[in-house]
């Protein structure tokens, strides 16, 4: 990857460039060689460039939430059946096969081996373990219990992924259904419809508006189908690029949760996620302000990112926090903040977090299970009424014509 620096010479020159690395890390290292002391470190991408190996080799190189889940699963387990917590990372090493894992694996190894400690290490890897990761963790070691850290971030992460997996799921469905009938009515306006305009030109019938659209749409679509095809490809990308940029995510974040049906599950999502994960970090034994500051990285939605900033707010004024979800009672329910309000009161916040994300991950789980039956009467309508109109914009000038023999 290519980066560009800032750095400070011996002489307290500040000098830039650019330069290529496997990670900020290894570019820090390099810098430090040349007896250059970083500033600032950025990844330089061109929103216009794009490297295909590079692409490919990212892609391919990720560590899943599934090989997380899977890592925490084996660590924790061998820590408790009596194994050193550089046997266990030893023992890993050997058994993962990708190689990127097993390369941060080695780099763990080294670091527990140098006298280092685990989330010490973690932290070295930003982009594989988050900061819950390393909270958790450190607050494990601390307190000397750093199995059942391990566990419960194992145990967050399941949860985290069982829930995205089941919302994905459900939204499946609907999305298979929606683009076949897109590339069906591409295919019928591209093949159908010339034939039909041709019979109509022939007749020399006045067609309605409607019908003049359709006919235009398919000369458009038939003389143009691969392109047509390409477009619609280079569309869907343009609009995945832009749902994971800064520019968009405030518009697509405001736009889930107020979809009907869809707007529901994203606030009960983001509640059960919030809950869980501040009482995954509350129990480790993380500040509760901490707990907070990692909750808002955990939860996507900006607007949740913003009632959990003023909640962090409200907690270092020392006020109670129960007061900012009820203030936002529009994006988090009542039940959030009446239940954080009476943990504030009884000083067991962790359980009664815990009990809300119990209760709004089951609420999802039940919802996800009836979403395709909620949906489908909806699609059908959809498609009953594209159908429809389809039909009454080609079948009208036949009736013109037949009204005019008679």
């Amino acid at each position: 990857m290519l980066f560009s620096y800032k750095a400070k010479s011996k002489n307290g020159e500040l000098v830039d460039g650019i330069l290529e690395s496997a990670d900020r890390f290894a570019l820090s290292r390099e810098l430090r060689s040349r007896e250059l002391t970083p500033v600032s470190i950025a990844e330089k991408n061109s929103s216009y460039s794009f490297n295909l190996m590079a692409f490919l080799n990212n892609f391919f190189s990720r560590v899943s939430i599934v090989e997380l889940i899977l890592f925490t699963k084996n660590l924790s387990g061998m820590l408790r059946a009596g194994l050193s917590l550089s046997r266990a990372l030893s023992v890993l090493e050997k058994q993962t096969k990708k190689q990127n894992f097993n390369k941060i694996l080695v780099a763990l190894s080294q670091e527990v081996n140098a006298g280092g400690t685990l989330s010490s290490g973690f932290a070295k890897f930003p982009n594989v373990f988050s900061k819950l990761f390393v909270s958790m963790t450190k607050a494990g070691e601390e307190s000397g219990n750093l199995t059942g850290a391990i566990s419960e971030v194992g145990a967050n992460l399941e949860k985290a992924h069982s829930l995205t997996k089941k919302v994905r799921g459900a939204l499946i469905y609907p999305g298979v259904i929606l683009s076949a009938m897109i590339v069906i009515g591409i295919l019928m306006f591209a093949f159908v419809v010339p034939t039909l305009a041709k019979t109509f030109k022939e007749l020399d019938v006045a067609l309605p508006f409607s019908t003049r659209i359709i006919v235009w749409l398919g000369n458009f679509f038939s003389n143009n189908l691969i392109l047509t095809f390409i477009i619609l490809i280079l569309l869907v990308i343009t609009i995945i690029k832009l749902s994971h940029s800064k520019f968009m995510a405030k518009y697509i974040d405001f736009l889930t949760i107020r979809l009907p049906i869809i707007g529901g599950l994203t606030k009960e999502l983001n509640t059960a996620r919030t809950a869980r994960t501040m009482s995954s970090l509350l129990l480790s034994g993380v500040s509760i302000t901490r707990a907070v500051e990692i909750t808002e990285d955990v939860v996507q939605n900006i607007y949740f990112k913003e009632v959990l900033n003023k909640v962090k707010i409200a907690i270092e004024k020392g006020s109670p926090f129960s007061a900012v979800f009820e203030e936002n009672s529009n994006l988090y329910p009542i039940m959030m903040s009446e239940m954080t309000e009476v943990g504030e009161e009884t000083g067991k916040l962790s359980d009664m977090l815990l009990q809300i994300a119990l209760f709004y991950e089951e609420e999802i789980e039940n919802k996800t299970k009836n979403l395709s039956t909620v949906i489908e009467p909806i699609l059908m309508i959809i498609i009953g009424a594209g159908v429809g109109f389809f039909a009454i914009s080609m079948i009208s000038p036949l009736y013109s014509v037949l009204d005019n023999i008679k």
